[in-house]
């Protein structure tokens, strides 16, 4: 997993490209019809396999609702970048219309498709035919395991979609983010599931890694799903970040990732950020949260503060009191 310099800007709020300013550029013409800005980079982007993945899916949230990608295709049908980036827009319109379809007639149960089986496997291809133009890349395998949730009881070849992102890029952070949401009580699996893939995960993610962040994106969606679903006074909830095993994790997580981590960030980590100081302060570890809001700064994110209430609220006032 490759990492760029670290950017000491300070970010609008829930800025979604981290201070990226080029990426902001580059969302900014796709949402105009302009798709030259995406082109020149990704193309600069190179083989930073963990920027690229994050470039790309934040391109395609706003080329979702455009027809510029489809204008960079017809005008250069033979860029591996320009597929790469249709693949990944594809999927999130996908997502776009059943959430849409969702607010009007109800969520399914995650046995049955989201959508039209033809249409999954429709997107399904075109995930593939960019996997085959650029055979190097792991962005489509990330697009193909986001899209794996859509499929009743999930697609026959995840495992093999995962085998094969992981073959290009084995620490690939948002590739192991997706599988944390396929293995969710949410989507195909349970909260054991997705506690054993995190603690795995970050067991073997090398030093310095924000994969040990994993275990805090499971405990947060562990959280929400309970409220969701128990409501807020459900049973046990007063404890969830405060139990022994909750702290050990946390503790584990400042050992492996914010001890040896560099003067370098990597593309998401004010997210996994985010994760861990919100886990740190409801779990009442206040100098190891002033610790990761060193790192952090005002760099607010939505998730996982607005699962406890107001987001921006939240984070205000956790980094007045210990940000410094």
């Amino acid at each position: 997993m490759a990492r760029a310099s670290r950017r000491r800007t300070t970010a609008p709020q829930f800025d979604q490209t981290y201070g990226d300013a080029d990426l902001a550029a580059a969302r900014h013409d796709l949402a105009v019809g302009r798709w030259q800005g995406a082109r020149d980079l990704l193309r600069d982007t190179g083989r930073d396999w963990d920027r690229r993945t994050h470039r790309v899916r934040l391109l395609a949230d706003v080329a979702a609702s455009t027809r510029t990608v489809e204008s960079w295709q017809a005008a250069e049908p033979n860029n591996p970048d320009a597929l790469v980036l249709r693949a990944e827009t594809e999927v999130q319109r996908t997502f776009f219309a059943v959430a849409e379809s969702h607010h009007q007639n109800g969520t399914p149960p995650p046995t049955e498709d989201a959508t039209a089986r033809q249409d999954l496997d429709r997107v399904a291809r075109i995930c593939l035919q960019a996997s085959e133009k650029h055979a190097p890349d792991p962005v489509p395998w990330v697009s193909l395991m986001t899209l794996a949730r859509l499929y009743g009881q999930g697609h026959q070849h995840v495992w093999h979609w995962w085998r094969e992102l992981q073959a290009r890029d084995r620490f690939n952070r948002e590739g192991h983010h997706q599988v944390l949401r396929h293995l969710s009580a949410r989507w195909h699996g349970s909260h054991g599931e997705m506690y054993n893939f995190a603690r795995d995960s970050a067991a073997f993610a090398p030093p310095g890694s924000p994969l040990a962040a994993l275990t805090q994106a499971a405990r947060a969606e562990h959280y929400r799903h309970r409220v969701e679903t128990e409501g807020p006074s459900a049973v046990g909830l007063t404890y969830h970040w405060t139990h022994e095993v909750a702290v050990q994790a946390l503790r584990s997580t400042m050992r492996q990732w914010i001890g040896p981590r560099s003067g370098a960030e990597y593309a998401q980590d004010v997210a996994d950020l985010n994760l861990l100081a919100h886990g740190l302060v409801f779990a009442g570890l206040a100098p190891e949260a002033k610790e990761v809001f060193a790192h952090l700064g005002d760099r607010p994110t939505r998730v996982p503060w607005a699962y406890s209430g107001d987001p921006l609220a939240l984070f205000h006032h956790w980094h007045a009191q210990l940000g410094g």
